[in-house]
């Protein structure tokens, strides 16, 4: 916004400012250079501060001298407690807090003020400055499950509408950045375009068009039944139309990957090498749910992919409850459909297959396509096939039956449906007979 500010630190140095904010992967020294940002580290002696005749007079000096010089339009104080740290005379820190916000105003500038909380319940030290103040911002650190959250809530904000929840936030090599709660809105626009999935058999279950295009699909199943497989040739199909895809692999590394995928076929490394896929490979437990979300935006923000795969979801179960994780869940869904990004889930369930569960997560009715993939028994047990089904496909019509398939050094192949031909045979009769009755009935 091109406003010089005034920074003026009661606890740093300028160097020790230098060095901090370095961290942020911000040049503080050279906005000083510039003029940008004017330093004043301001060291305080209790000793020389008598409370009877305390005021703020030195700091309104430094401050317009410092304000002048550069033309400032922001200030910074950090902190509150430093100044008045000692004062025990609650007449005077009234009036020189108020005293000190009246003059930002009369100078026309927009202050921050450091502060912290106090331990009755207030939400400063003083319990005075909250009521002076414009706005007040929250921030709050918790540590539950060893994992630990950031969060800030804006507590008043006088004049202005502002979201009233906590929001989580992340301090990383680009700053500080806030993940939204609630999700993007339901304005993403219709389509008529379609996707393949990688498999042409699998595409003839959708009418022969696949996917719709920006949609989310999840592909649930027990245990090595082929849910990654399912997902990496979609992966490499929209590689080949020339698209970006995002792997996002909670289970294995990027090298694992590729080496699993080679055995049915799949060859990620050129894809790789020409910059069309890219494999995120992490521990959600190393990051927890927030820093996850945040790597999720920066990635489609930077790499700018048109498919997303996500393996497997239930890699997120254990980061928080099951609310965060399915609010979590909820804003990149949010994410990927504001962007039109067709996205590819795969979920991990328990081997009761009464249920129709779509995993721990229960995400379903977020999802647009959700295909269930599972192993069977066969031969009293001898012999164990692939199966799969789908549930739901919205706005697409789709096959309803049961399918065979495996998978070999060719990829993924379905077998003859016989299940198909029954079923769909029988649904033929019932539909010659319903004709029939009618015909009879007029």
């Amino acid at each position: 916004y091109n406003e010089p500010g005034v920074l003026m630190s009661f606890e740093e140095s300028e160097d020790e400012l230098y060095k901090d904010v370095a961290s942020l992967n911000m040049n503080l020294q050279e906005l000083v250079s510039r003029k940008k940002i004017l330093l004043e580290h301001v060291i305080l002696d209790r000793k020389d501060i008598q409370e009877t005749d305390f005021n703020l007079e030195g700091i309104f000096v430094r401050l317009e001298d410092a304000i002048d010089s550069i033309g400032a339009k922001r200030i910074v104080l950090d902190s509150l407690e430093s100044i008045f740290s000692g004062i025990t005379d609650m007449g005077i820190l009234r009036m020189e807090i108020k005293r000190l916000f009246r003059w930002f105003k009369y100078k026309q500038v927009t202050a921050i003020v450091t502060g912290e909380p106090g331990q009755s319940g207030s939400y400063t030290r003083h319990g005075l400055e909250e009521y002076s103040s414009d706005c007040i911002i929250l921030l709050d650190n918790r540590v539950r499950d060893q994992i630990a959250t950031r969060r800030v809530r804006i507590i008043k904000y006088r004049g202005s509408k502002h979201g009233t929840s906590e929001y989580p936030f992340v301090i990383d090599d680009d700053g500080l950045s806030v993940i939204p709660l609630t999700s993007a809105g339901l304005e993403t626009p219709g389509t008529n375009k379609r996707v393949s999935s990688g498999i042409p058999s699998l595409d003839k279950l959708f009418n022969g068009k696949g996917f719709v295009r920006g949609s989310t699909i999840l592909a649930s199943g027990t245990a090595g039944c082929g849910k990654t497989s399912f997902a990496a040739a979609f992966a490499l199909e929209s590689c080949k139309r020339g698209e970006r895809c995002l792997f996002f692999s909670y289970e294995e590394s990027a090298g694992q990957l590729i080496q699993n995928m080679s055995s049915i076929g799949i060859d990620f490394a050129p894809w790789i090498k020409k910059g069309l896929l890219k494999i995120v490979a992490t521990r959600p437990s190393f990051l927890g749910l927030e820093m996850l979300l945040l790597t999720v935006y920066k990635l489609a923000d930077s790499f700018k992919p048109m498919a997303v795969v996500v393996d497997p979801l239930t890699s997120l179960v254990g980061q928080g409850d099951k609310r965060e994780v399915t609010s979590m869940i909820n804003r990149m869904i949010d994410l990927f459909k504001s962007r039109s990004i067709t996205t590819f889930f795969t979920s991990l369930v328990s081997a009761n297959l009464e249920s129709d569960t779509s995993g721990e997560i229960g995400v379903s009715s977020l999802i647009d396509t959700w295909i269930v993939v599972r192993m069977v028994e066969e031969d009293e047990g001898r012999k164990r096939t692939r199966e799969l089904f789908i549930v739901k496909s919205r706005g697409t019509n789709h096959d309803g039956d049961v399918h065979k398939f495996i998978m070999s050094d060719d990829g993924i192949m379905f077998l003859p449906s016989y299940q198909k031909s029954k079923s769909s045979a029988n649904k033929k009769t019932d539909a010659d007979k319903n004709v029939a009755e009618n015909e009879k009935n007029k």
